[in-house]
C-alpha cells in the first residue's frame, strides 16, 4: 500500500530546472499523463499484494517488512543524493521527529499490511486498510476541529455497512480474527503515518521525507531483529508462485526485488510526479483502484475468490472514500 502526505508538496524529480538569467521553466500540467501515472501506481501497488502472498512462503512477514524497508531506503537515499544532497540536512529537533515518523508510522504500516495479507484474502485485507483515510478525515474533524461536508458522514455510514459485508459479521466472523484485526492495525497505523508525513512535508520535500522514514525504520529493524541472523540464504530459494501458477517456481529474492522495486519505489514515484498534472483529490481517488486491482489479480492468479456480499461491501468502501476525498 502507497503512503500519504505525497500530495501536499512538488516532486523534487520533476521541477522545472531554472537556467541562470533567464525565468524559471515552466511545465504545463498533462492531465492525461497524470491519470496514466497515477493508475499505473494503484495497479503496481495492487499486484504487491499477491507477491506479497507468494514472497511469505520464504520469508517471515517481519524478515519480509525488514528487506523491503532496507531495499527502499537504499534507492531513496541515492535518489536524494543524486538529485539534491543538500535535503540530508536537517534540525535536531526536526530528526527526533522524523525518529519517531519512521519507527512508528513507517514500520508499523508496513508489518501489518504484510501480517494481514499473510493471513486474509488480499482483496479483503487492502479493503480493509483502505479505511485508513476515513480515519484521517475523523481525525481531521474531532482532533484538528476541521469543518467536514454532510457527505462525509454519509461516506462513514456506507464504509461501516461495506465492513460488515466484507468480514460477514453475521456468520460469527468468518474471517480470520488476527488477521482482520492485523488489517484495522494497519489502517490506524495509516492514519499515524497521514498525520505525521501531513506536518513533516511542510518542511522538506517527499522523496527526502520518505528516506529518512525508512532510514529510521531501517534501523528499528536492525536492533529488533540484527541483520546477522537475517536468513540470506532462504533469498536463493525458488518457491512456487502458487494458484494457477503452482507449477512455476521463481527464488525469493526476485519477488523480494519486486517488493522493493516496483512495489514501493517506482509507485511512489508515479504518484509524486502524478501530483505536477493533477490535483491531489483526484490523485487520491484515482488511487481507490489499488483494492480492485488486488483482488482481480488474487482471483486470477492465487484463485481466491469472494462472495457476492463481500464484493458488494468492498464496493461499497470503496465508494465511500471516494465520497470522503471529495468532501475534504
Amino acid at each position: 500500500m502507497y503512503g500519504p502526505g505525497w500530495w501536499y508538496v512538488r516532486s523534487p524529480l520533476t521541477d522545472p530546472i531554472a537556467i541562470p538569467g533567464q525565468a524559471p521553466a515552466v511545465r504545463l500540467p498533462d492531465p492525461a499523463l497524470g491519470y496514466a501515472m497515477v493508475l499505473a501506481a494503484a495497479t503496481l501497488f495492487g499486484i504487491n499484494g499477491t507477491v506479497v502472498k507468494v514472497a511469505l512462503q520464504g520469508l517471515s512477514a517481519y524478515r519480509l517488512a525488514e528487506i523491503r524497508c532496507l531495499g527502499a531506503l537504499v534507492i531513496f537515499l541515492a535518489i536524494v543524493v543524486i538529485d539534491r544532497p543538500e535535503r540530508l540536512r536537517t534540525s535536531g529537533r526536526e530528526l527526533a521527529y522524523l525518529a519517531v515518523f519512521g519507527s512508528c508510522a513507517v514500520v508499523f504500516t508496513q508489518l501489518l499490511y504484510v501480517l494481514a495479507i499473510k493471513r486474509l484474502p488480499v482483496g479483503v485485507a487492502l479493503v480493509i486498510i483502505f479505511l485508513g483515510p476515513l480515519l484521517v478525515a475523523l481525525w481531521a474533524r474531532f482532533v484538528e476541529h476541521v469543518h467536514l461536508r454532510r457527505r462525509f458522514w454519509v461516506a462513514l455510514g456506507l464504509s461501516i455497512v461495506g465492513m460488515i459485508l466484507v468480514v460477514q459479521l453475521w456468520t460469527s466472523f468468518s474471517l480470520d480474527t488476527l488477521g482482520v484485526l492485523f488489517a484495522l492495525g494497519g489502517a490506524c497505523a495509516y492514519t499515524l503515518y497521514v498525520v505525521y508525513a501531513g506536518h513533516a512535508v511542510v518542511r522538506r520535500d517527499t522523496i527526502s521525507l520518505l528516506m529518512y522514514g525508512f532510514l529510521f525504520a531501517t534501523l528499528l529493524w536492525t536492533v529488533v531483529q540484527p541483520w546477522s541472523s537475517f536468513p540470506w540464504h532462504n533469498m536463493t530459494d525458488d518457491v512456487s508462485l502458487l494458484g494457477n501458477l503452482a507449477g512455476t517456481d521463481a527464488p525469493v529474492w526476485t519477488l523480494v526485488l519486486w517488493l522493493v522495486v516496483l512495489g514501493t519505489v517506482v509507485p511512489f514515484i508515479l504518484v509524486v510526479g502524478s501530483l505536477e498534472h493533477l490535483p491531489a483529490t483526484r490523485v487520491a481517488v484515482s488511487g481507490m483502484l489499488e483494492p480492485v486491482v488486488a483482488t482481480v489479480v488474487a482471483y486470477a492468479w492465487l484463485d481466491e475468490t469472494l462472495s457476492g456480499a463481500q464484493l458488494i461491501g468492498g464496493a461499497l468502501v470503496i465508494v465511500a472514500i471516494v465520497l470522503a476525498q471529495t468532501a475534504r
